[in-house]
């Protein structure tokens, strides 16, 4: 899910860069991601995990929910305000957020490192765009960079970093 998550933030980031180069960087997003998704099942690191509970199930895809929900009406109010360039930062932030109280439910600690990162991120963001002329900037840089953050917890959490670590080891 985090990769897919990623490719959506590189999707986002990709499309403030000139037609040319953002298909060029899209391409290899998808790439990446398509990549990382089929190593991860290769490795194991995903339906591994135990189940979760009827009431775990259910906090999560409450979660995702209200997540989708404020990103959808946030979205929709900073376009009718004239704040469009906030909308991705924002949204970056909002699924920060959200990771936190996802991650007791999944009790996956990383995901605490990476929700923080995520809203340091899209606080960042909102500064770059509230300081510049428009949203190319913004929406580039938090994209891009949040892209990178989603893949990188996704290779660690299929335990592709692991495996990287005992190939540089041998």
């Amino acid at each position: 899910m985090l990769a897919l998550a990623g490719c959506a933030a590189w999707l986002a980031g990709s499309m403030a860069l000139p037609s040319g180069a953002g298909t060029v960087v899209l391409a290899a997003g998808l790439a990446v991601t398509v990549w990382l998704m089929v190593q991860a099942t290769r490795a194991g690191g995903t339906g591994r995990r135990p189940r979760l509970d009827r009431d775990r199930r259910r906090r999560v895809l409450s979660l995702l929910v209200v997540g989708v929900g404020l990103v959808v009406l946030g979205g929709t109010l900073l376009r009718a305000t004239g704040r469009a360039e906030l909308t991705v930062p924002v949204t970056v932030a909002v699924g920060g957020a959200l990771l936190l109280p996802l991650a007791s439910l999944l009790d996956r600690r990383s995901l605490i490192a990476l929700g923080a990162a995520l809203m340091l991120l899209g606080a960042g963001g909102a500064v770059l765009a509230l300081n510049s002329a428009g949203a190319t900037e913004s929406q580039g840089v938090v994209g891009l960079v949040g892209g990178v953050l989603l893949w990188a917890a996704a290779a660690q959490q299929a335990g592709l970093t692991t495996q990287l670590r005992n190939r540089i080891r041998r």
